[in-house]
């Protein structure tokens, strides 16, 4: 039973889904917003803005942090750089997620996450 567990499952072991997590927050940090499914782009929402949180704090505990989370080094100092300015004046909801039209193969609910 999974009652008080809040965490979305996604239809994948734990090992794919951290995986699968870790790849979209690395491609929407890069890219600025990724098209994915509405699911997906809910649970993305709070990895991406805990990096960003990491970003603002700028500690090297942070950045450790950050680099065992994101794949590409670069993209962590060049998220470490922009960070603090661009968010200093947010405690939070650094991305948007905005609906968009049902996929056509199988019809599943898609979704555009952005960064704000």
């Amino acid at each position: 039973m999974r009652h008080g567990c809040r965490v979305p499952q996604l239809g994948k072991p734990a090992d794919q889904r951290r995986a699968l997590l870790r790849s979209l927050t690395t491609e929407l940090i890069r890219n600025g917003q990724i098209t994915t499914t509405k699911a997906r782009a809910k649970a993305v929402r709070s990895e991406a803005d805990r990096m960003i949180t990491l970003a603002k704090d700028g500690s090297l505990a942070a950045r450790r942090q950050a680099l065992g989370y994101i794949y590409d080094s670069k993209l962590v100092h060049a998220l470490f750089e922009q960070a603090p300015e661009r968010y200093s004046d947010r405690q939070g909801g650094y991305t948007r997620v905005l609906r968009t039209v049902r996929r056509r193969g199988d019809n599943a609910e898609m979704a555009i996450i952005e960064l704000t």
